[in-house]
């Protein structure tokens, strides 16, 4: 295998959570041009369907499995219809994410709950079924979605940060345990990138201002810079890559 071939994912099958729009949305048209077939999910049924219904005109194989995934029976449940009536996981990416932006001493609690359900509960809850089918097959690709929020914080986001800060060291643990049975577990890092989450930042000139002086790049993320990461850590070119998370953030991580 030449290094380019490496990285192809043809005749792999990926499910992407949270992948009808946004980061999750790139990230399935990314390994759909790469080979794999890609699976989307989302809670909107018809959010799901519309955006296969995009990748599918654009030549790409894709399927779809709409399932919440904060609850673990309902995930349970969606992995095992999936591996019967499509084939076997080699890929999961964990994406499905929220923002709920508020002052830490004003926060609800209802929503601090809602926040980690829905960041953290899940990888938890889809990354150990999963991890489950593939620990006696021997393989497989585990992503997670971290942030540059992992490794720092603003204000009036905090619980996020911890959401966030939990879900890099959750990962370093899945690949801690399941390294052994073939599986490599890595975090992809966000920075700031121009997103329906992030439209009100986008849209504050002062906001966009501060966030491109900050950034050695000079400019906002576009989701498309991410496929090529998502690839990287997704293929056999990451083959002996297990534990990291890999910041894709314009360089914000590098500098105060």
């Amino acid at each position: 295998m030449t290094v380019l071939q490496s990285f192809q994912l043809k005749g792999k099958l990926a499910l992407i959570t949270g992948s009808s729009a946004g980061i999750g949305f790139a990230l399935a048209r990314a390994l759909g041009e790469a080979g794999a077939h890609v699976i989307l999910n989302g809670r909107n049924a018809d959010k799901v369907a519309a955006a296969a219904a995009t990748l599918q005109a654009e030549g790409l194989m894709v399927s779809q499995s709409v399932f919440d995934v904060t609850h673990a029976p309902t995930v349970a449940s969606a992995v095992n219809q999936i591996e019967a009536d499509i084939g076997e996981l080699e890929i999961l990416i964990n994406n499905a994410g929220m923002q709920i932006r508020g002052p830490l001493h004003e926060y609800k609690d209802e929503d601090w709950h809602t926040l980690m359900r829905t960041n953290l509960d899940s990888v938890y809850f889809v990354g150990k079924t999963v991890a489950q089918k593939m620990i006696p097959r021997g393989h497989g690709k585990i992503i997670n979605i971290c942030s540059v929020q992992s490794e720092l914080g603003r204000p009036g986001i905090a619980p996020y940060t911890a959401s966030k800060g939990a879900v890099k060291m959750l990962t370093k643990g899945m690949a801690i345990d399941w390294g052994q049975f073939g599986i490599n577990v890595n975090g992809l890092g966000p920075g700031y990138f121009k997103t329906e989450l992030n439209q009100k930042l986008v849209d504050d000139p002062q906001f966009s201002t501060w966030l491109v002086g900050r950034t050695p790049s000079r400019r906002w993320g576009d989701v498309e810079d991410l496929g090529g990461a998502a690839v990287f850590l997704a293929s056999d070119a990451s083959r002996f890559v297990n534990g990291h998370i890999l910041y894709v953030d314009g360089g914000v991580t590098a500098t105060l």
